[in-house]
């Protein structure tokens, strides 16, 4: 999953950066208002992790544009002030949640992964589809009580494929999903982790949809054998 951060302190940021890099996430972190602008139209992302430290206030309009425009895609707000009135403020603008700053590494991804959750429609951090578990948060998947050694890319295009279950994804809207601004790509990476996603996860998990990219059909968050 592909996360925006927009850090417009111009200072500090690395340990937010570091803990969701760490988690699994791809991030473009900014701290100009106008690039980020440009990236929110151009790219599409799956959670906004805005800095409101600015003292010009602009980074409170950039939300306020962002819910006109993106208004689906969650956003955490960021902040040095723990003040209740300006917490109230910024979620009545839009904001799904607020976390003061500095904040835990832990409880950062936590919240992100609680965020994502709830824009898929998901209930918990686990998901069990015919005979494949889920673990979100642990970032694990096991098969007929197997458990799969996936690598950090598998794994995100797995989620990515779960996530969006049922909708074909093209094979350059999961290459953007799954790197950055700094990532070099070359032109079939999309190909090759599937391929190699196939041979762990069997060949039934994810279907080729000719001419356009993948997908993956059928899940449920359901018992095996519902």
């Amino acid at each position: 999953m592909r996360i925006l951060f927009i850090d417009t302190d111009r200072s500090g940021g690395d340990n937010e950066e570091s803990a969701l890099c760490k988690a699994g996430f791809s991030v473009d972190r900014t701290a100009n208002l106008q690039h980020a602008r440009i990236a929110m139209e151009t790219t599409r992302y799956s959670l906004c992790l805005l800095n409101l430290d600015r003292p010009d206030g602009s980074a409170v309009e950039l939300l306020m544009s962002l819910r006109k425009t993106r208004g689906l895609i969650p956003v955490l707000v960021l902040s040095v002030r723990d003040v209740a009135a300006e917490k109230a403020h910024v979620l009545d603008l839009g904001a799904d949640d607020y976390l003061c700053k500095p904040c835990d590494s832990t409880e950062l991804v936590s919240r992100v992964r609680a965020l994502l959750r709830r824009a898929q429609g998901r209930a918990s951090e686990r998901v069990t589809w015919r005979d494949i578990s889920v673990d979100f948060a642990r970032q694990s998947v096991t098969r007929g009580g197997r458990l799969l050694d996936l690598t950090a890319r598998e794994w995100a295009l797995f989620e990515l494929l779960l996530s969006r279950a049922g909708s074909p994804q093209s094979s350059s809207e999961i290459a953007q999903d799954l790197y950055g601004w700094r990532d070099e790509i070359e032109s079939n990476v999309v190909a090759v982790h599937v391929a190699n996603l196939r041979k762990k996860l069997g060949e039934d998990v994810i279907r080729t949809v000719r001419g356009f990219g993948y997908v993956m059909d059928d899940v449920r968050n359901t018992a095996p054998g519902e």
